[in-house]
């Protein structure tokens, strides 16, 4: 007989391992790299002692003259707040009555519910990953009979729940959105908005503003704080950042990395890129008649690469945009991994208020750091596509 003790059971050791699986190594190659630890973490913070620059006690001297003066190493603070991240599911009464006597319709049951909130959960996190902690996904450049024409869409996906802030504050909560047209860059919603949206009206995740993880948007930022530090004042804090307007070459790659390890002494073992720009260098390489190196990285994500260095697209990045980054740097803090949020006597299935249907959450407290922001890299305004050096050739001919 298939009961409430027998769905939270399920949950709780057949569901939940497999959901910190997906979550923390299918969500995209950038998080699988991404190492995971709950060092540094106090209370609800995370606080973190970063080293700046060299230890100061080394030098040379004369046989019978003073050793070099002992100077400690130089380190700063870094403080965040852990953020909450929450995955919710629902199950009606009338569906687990349904299949009290069908242990293969239960299996189904959960496994559907399941799955849409890992499709769901991994499409929020590889967003936060590349996003600046805001939780914007978009901002309104006209509306009109119901239709919102957006700056972008890339963060968007039918099925989200949004809510959405004018000049003065909130205008409207919880719009779901029936459908994105990629192509126009347009959204309709379910319903109508109470509030009429108007050009420069900012759409974020329900519930979400400015409570996300800091993301890649965050530390390539080029002003403001970032874990609680001034850049202003704290130059050494900025990453490298080229508004290039170039081709895509391995020269321009290299430029890059030599730098960071040059000045830095970081290590670039990651690149991942807008699918434009991944596109234009996959017609550099065929435009030298390179062959297209492929490697399979954790997770069993494949990947071209430039010198050893896998190279991945995300649909989360803008087109003509791509980073170079040493992974090791980054450290997602967690108090804990992904759990059932338990409530009396440990139920994780509980009523929904005033409706006949049960909830059970997901969560985890994290916030992502890098140890070193000035080591990684970012180019922007990368043209699309390249230019042929053999082609006046080939045509002569």
């Amino acid at each position: 007989m298939i009961d409430l003790t027998t769905a939270q059971n399920a949950l709780k050791d057949a569901y939940l391992v497999a959901a910190c699986n997906q979550l923390n190594t299918r969500t995209n190659p950038l998080l699988a790299k991404i190492k995971q630890s709950s060092s540094d973490v106090y209370g609800k913070q995370i606080i973190k002692m970063a080293p700046v620059g060299l230890n100061g006690g080394v030098g040379a001297g004369s046989e019978t003259g003073e050793l070099p003066t002992a100077k400690e190493n130089t380190y700063v603070q870094f403080k965040t707040t852990l953020k909450n991240l929450y995955g919710t599911i629902e199950i009606s009464d009338k569906a687990i009555r349904a299949s009290a006597n069908n242990s293969g319709a239960f299996v189904d049951l959960l496994n559907a519910e399941m799955e849409g909130l890992l499709t769901a959960s991994k499409f929020n996190l590889g967003r936060m990953l590349y996003g600046n902690g805001s939780g914007e996904v978009g901002k309104v450049t006209a509306y009109a009979s119901g239709v919102a024409t957006l700056d972008s869409v890339k963060n968007l996906m039918e099925g989200m729940v949004v809510d959405t802030y004018g000049s003065t504050g909130i205008t409207n909560a919880g719009l779901r959105i029936a459908y994105v047209d990629r192509v126009n860059k347009k959204v309709t919603f379910t319903k109508s908005p109470a509030t009429a949206l108007v050009a420069n009206d900012v759409l974020y995740v329900q519930g979400s503003k400015d409570n996300e993880i800091t993301g890649l948007g965050a530390i390539f930022a080029s002003s403001g704080s970032l874990y609680g530090l001034n850049r202003e004042n704290n130059k050494w804090l900025n990453p490298y950042m080229s508004d290039t307007n170039q081709e895509i070459s391995d020269s321009l790659l290299q430029t890059a990395v030599d730098f960071l390890e040059e000045n830095t002494g970081s290590n670039i073992d990651f690149i991942t890129c807008g699918a434009g720009v991944k596109r234009a260098y996959q017609q550099y390489l065929a435009c030298y008649r390179r062959n297209v190196d492929v490697t399979v990285l954790e997770g069993g994500y494949k990947a071209i690469s430039f010198n050893g260095i896998p190279v991945v697209s995300d649909r989360f990045i803008p087109d003509d945009t791509l980073y170079l980054l040493d992974s090791t740097k980054f450290t997602l803090h967690q108090l804990c991994d992904w759990e059932w949020i338990e409530g009396e006597g440990g139920k994780i299935l509980r009523q929904k208020a005033g409706y006949p249907a049960y909830t059970a959450t997901l969560v985890k407290y994290a916030d992502l750091i890098c140890d070193q922001p000035n080591g990684q890299a970012k180019f922007s305004n990368i043209k699309a596509s390249v230019t042929n050096p053999f082609a006046t050739i080939v045509d002569k001919q």
